[in-house]
This record gives C-alpha cells, sequence and structure tokens, in this order.
C-alpha cells in the first residue's frame, strides 16, 4: 500500500502553455519527488527508511512503483505479516526528538503510544514532552491508524460493498448521512466486510489487537466515504453548474489527475455517478495528468458519445494542455461540459502555481465550467485568491457535504490537524465580469 503523504506536497501543474497566450517556458523541480523528500525535514533519514522497507534504492524505484511497474514480490514482501510489518516500520520514528530506530542506543525502544496505536517514542522522557500537544490529536490519530490498516480492503475489493440506485433526488441528499440511509440492508452489507477472509487475515497479521465490531464498522464506512467521494463530487459540481445528465450525453475531464486518482483504479469505480443519475444518457470520465498509472482505465478518450447509462473511464497522460491541441481540438476526444481537479495544489509555491498557469488559462478563456477541491480552508481562500488575480469568475466556494471522511495525517508530522480530502471546493466559470463580487463576498457562498 502506498503513503499517500497528505501534506507533503501537492501534485504538479498539468499545462506548459495556455490556449490564447504564448508557452511558458517548463517548469522545473518534480514536486512529487520534492514531497517525497520533504519528509526528511522533519525526520531525517525517513524516506531512505521508507524506500529500504519496500526494497526500493531510490526515489525513481518509488515513482515506478507509483506507477504501477513493480509487482507485490518486488517489493521484497512474501507474507501477509511481513507486508503489514514493513508498512509499520516506515512509522517508526520518534515524534519528539524525530530519532528513527538506528539513531537510537537499542533500535527496539521504541514504544508506541498505547491509546492511538499510531505514534511512536524513544523513551519516558519524550513522551511526557509530547503530551501537551499529542493529547489533542491522539484521538483522531487512533482513527488514522485504524484506516490505513483497514484500506487494505480496498485493494482487496471487498470495500466498498455493492451500492443502491439513489432513492432521492441529488439535491435532496445532503451529505453522507443521507447517502447511508438509501443503502438498503447497510447492516448485512457491513457484517459481510466484517466478517469476511480477508478481514481476518488482517488481524491475523497486522502485530495489533483486532478493534471492536464498532470500531470496524466506522472504519468502513469511512473508507467507503474516501472511495465514493471522488465521483459524487463530480455529480456535485454538474448540479451546481445547473448540467443535467438525462438531457444528453456528457464528458467530465480530470485535469492533473496522478497515482492517487488511478492507481489500481477499475472501470466500475465511478460506477455511483450512474446510481446517482440513474437514467442518464451516458458519461465519460477521462483522467488527464502526466503521473496516470497505466492500467484498466489506460485506453483512448472516446470521439464519439459515450454509452447510454453507463460511465466510461478512459485517461491521457500527459499534460492538458497536450491533450487539448491534440485530441480536443482536432475532435479525438469530446470537448468537457465539466473538469474537475481534485487537490491541483497551484496556491503552494510559485512554481507550481507557474506550472499550473496555463491550465488555469484555458479552463477560463474557454469557459470551461470547472470544479477544484482542496484540502481546508487556508488553502481555499490561497487558491481563491490566486483565482481573483487571474481575473476568474468564481461562482462559488464552501464545505463539500461529500468530503471523505477519513482523516489522514501528515505523514513526518503527525501532532497535527487531519485532513480530509476534498472537504472544500471551489467552482468557476469564464472571466471575471465587471460587476463580479470580490472574493470576500464569495467564502461560503454554497454556489446553489
Amino acid at each position: 500500500m502506498a503513503h499517500r503523504n497528505t501534506g507533503a506536497a501537492p501534485k504538479t501543474g498539468r499545462s506548459k502553455k495556455s490556449a490564447k497566450k504564448p508557452a511558458a517556458r517548463a517548469v522545473g523541480p518534480d514536486m512529487d519527488s520534492l514531497g517525497f523528500q520533504a519528509m526528511d525535514s522533519n525526520v531525517p533519514g525517513l524516506s531512505h527508511v521508507i524506500l529500504q522497507k519496500l526494497n526500493m534504492k531510490s526515489y525513481d524505484d518509488y515513482k515506478s512503483a507509483m506507477d504501477g511497474k513493480k509487482k507485490g514480490s518486488d517489493f521484497g514482501i512474501r507474507t501477509y505479516f511481513d507486508m503489514f510489518q514493513k508498512m509499520e516500520d516506515t512509522f517508526k520514528f520518534c515524534v519528539e526528538c524525530k530519532k528513527l530506530p538506528d539513531a537510537l542506543p537499542d533500535p527496539k525502544s521504541l514504544r508506541r503510544c498505547k491509546r492511538c496505536q499510531n505514534v511512536y517514542y524513544c523513551g519516558v522522557a519524550c513522551q511526557r514532552a509530547n503530551w501537551p500537544l499529542h493529547k489533542k490529536f491522539c484521538k483522531k490519530l487512533k482513527l488514522v491508524a485504524l484506516d490505513r490498516l483497514v484500506e487494505w480492503l480496498v485493494f482487496t475489493g471487498d470495500i466498498p460493498f455493492p451500492t443502491e440506485t439513489w432513492t432521492k433526488p441529488v439535491q435532496d441528499v445532503k451529505g453522507w448521512e443521507d447517502w447511508f440511509a438509501m443503502q438498503g440492508q447497510l447492516e448485512e452489507k457491513l457484517g459481510a466486510v466484517l466478517g469476511g477472509r480477508y478481514m481476518t487475515l488482517l488481524w491475523a497479521n497486522a502485530g495489533k489487537p483486532r478493534p471492536e465490531e464498532g470500531e470496524l464498522r466506522e472504519s468502513v464506512k469511512r473508507l467507503v466515504t474516501d472511495f465514493h467521494s471522488r465521483p459524487v463530487t463530480i455529480g456535485l459540481g454538474l448540479r451546481l453548474f445547473g448540467i443535467e445528465p438525462l438531457a444528453k450525453p456528457l464528458t467530465v475531464h480530470v485535469v492533473g489527475a496522478s497515482h492517487v486518482e488511478t492507481l489500481n483504479t477499475r472501470a466500475t469505480d465511478y460506477d455511483e455517478l450512474t446510481r446517482m443519475f440513474p437514467g442518464h444518457q451516458g458519461m465519460e470520465v477521462v483522467m488527464v495528468g502526466v503521473d496516470v498509472v497505466d492500467g484498466p482505465i489506460m485506453r483512448p478518450p472516446l470521439a464519439a458519445l459515450g454509452p447510454r447509462g453507463r460511465v466510461y473511464l478512459s485517461s491521457y497522460k500527459g499534460l492538458y494542455h497536450d491533450f487539448w491541441e491534440g485530441h480536443v481540438e482536432t475532435q479525438l476526444a469530446a470537448r468537457p461540459d465539466l473538469v474537475v481537479g481534485f487537490h491541483p495544489g497551484f496556491h503552494a509555491c510559485p512554481d507550481l502555481l507557474e506550472g499550473w498557469l496555463p491550465t488555469l488559462l484555458l479552463l477560463r478563456d474557454y469557459r470551461l465550467p470547472t470544479l477544484f477541491t482542496v484540502y481546508n480552508e487556508q488553502e481555499l481562500k490561497a487558491s481563491l485568491q490566486i483565482l481573483a488575480e487571474l481575473e476568474t469568475r468564481v461562482t462559488g466556494c464552501a464545505a463539500n457535504p461529500f468530503a471523505s471522511l477519513r482523516p489522514e495525517q501528515v505523514y513526518s508530522s503527525p501532532n497535527k490537524a487531519p485532513a480530509y480530502c476534498s472537504s472544500h471546493y471551489i467552482a468557476f466559470l469564464g472571466p471575471a465580469a465587471a460587476e463580479a463580487p470580490r472574493v470576500g463576498e464569495l467564502e461560503g457562498d454554497g454556489g446553489d
């Protein structure tokens, strides 16, 4: 299972030039690489430990794994116990003094916090010194530690469980509570996951005691929301822009797609859109990005309309501007009805903004309905400011009712408020009009 590396560094920009601007120079750093190596600024040597435990020699090996080019045996993993142990070993460092096991007189002296089963300490002194900070996050970090183990069931196929066609109109489903209420025989479905072979194997090999059934049920539910958050957020974007799936076939571009959206993705993973919009005329979701992983959805985008009543996943490995010029403008692929970006992160640093700038201008100048998600309110405000400076018309921004409920920690610095994928969204469309409201007036606007 890959480390998601939440909070380290966002994904890279996907375009070198704008549709109506001269070409920009190629943007410098590989932000994925910088994000991986940035862990060492908090815990010196941590990136090397991760590579070592995963039987890798360099970041290039890690990147190859993220691209789906390494098999389980290539990681030096032979048993389930070995897999879970190696993963846990990459979290072993003293959260107070930042020392790794090899830097301690006794590498086995690290002890895990009994409450959260997540963070480690090299001794009582460090644990006591860290407690005033850690106690603020201990309960949440317990959920983080549990979910990263139960996530294995996503890869085995136990999660998500089979879902039902929505029995309420989309506008009446206000969030996950309403969504779960529409799932027939929910308790039986959860029980099947908890009683399944892989859940049993997990706790026989995880090196931790099996939690209570209630805790496991809630973990499975959080991971189900994490799995479905992206397709349902796309559905939210269609509603926000008044795009009607029952009226015509639709095309959605996911810009900046990477291994996060495409690693182990199956052709059926966005079928929740069909259950969300029963009777729709057909949808194609095209993953576009330089880090798209080769797999079942690595197939050319459709030039014709998608299959009626189905969601068709396809992908393009490359820059969005190249995709636009080579496929959309030549009619080898359909013009999008909606563009979505999950955590583009262009706010993070000047180099990253420079990489995203041509894409942002293309989206603005072609007046493409666009929905971007961010991790928190701080990212929301920074992104809104950039869009305002680009004179882009923001039509709405708010907390995402279909954000993932799975808490995620900053990997090398866990004692911080957990992040939640797609916690907020920004909707924008075309250039700003002279009478458009200012950014400060838009914050908190639900966009309805």
